[in-house]
């Protein structure tokens, strides 16, 4: 369903619902995993609270209404010093929209809001897995990479259990 005609980028607020949930959808099919982003989702309230958090950045890429792709990060305050760090939780492009610019627009667009926010740097994980190379090739040419290693580290408790 791609075309040529321009899509446009913009930021999620509290009002945005429908369109949180067509990125939660492009999240779903993207990354094969309906079970963490279409089984259990949160109620409007809850969501509702998360995109009015000044903690929590949404940003969709849409042409004609429909959602191409979108990311969500996080402002991290850092205690070092009196700045702040953004990371990139999820970014995904629906597979009819790829090799349009829409991530590199996504990310370029993230870099000025945190900015804003005054962020010193956007950072973003990557699998090592064969599919997630297209993601590795876009980082890449948009910043160093660093080679770290990630830990999930379970909490105990009932809550933790069910997400």
């Amino acid at each position: 369903m791609a075309t040529d005609a321009p899509w446009t980028l913009r930021q999620l607020g509290p009002q945005d619902l429908a369109a949180m949930h067509a990125l939660l959808d492009t999240f779903s099919e993207a990354f094969e995993d309906p079970e963490h982003y279409a089984a259990n989702r949160p109620d409007a309230p809850y969501l509702q609270r998360l995109l009015a958090s000044d903690g929590f950045i949404v940003l969709v890429a849409e042409q004609a209404g429909r959602v191409l792709g979108g990311l969500a990060a996080y402002v991290l305050p850092k205690f070092e010093q009196a700045r702040s760090e953004v990371y990139i939780y999820d970014l995904a492009v629906r597979a009819d929209s790829r090799r349009r610019g829409i991530a590199t627009g996504l990310i370029q667009h993230l870099k000025t809001l945190a900015a804003e926010r005054g962020a010193w740097v956007v950072y973003v994980q990557a699998d090592t897995d064969p599919e997630d190379q297209a993601a590795i090739a876009l980082y890449e040419k948009l910043g160093r990479r660093e080679e770290v290693l990630h830990f999930d580290i379970p909490v105990d408790g009932a809550a933790a259990r069910r997400g």
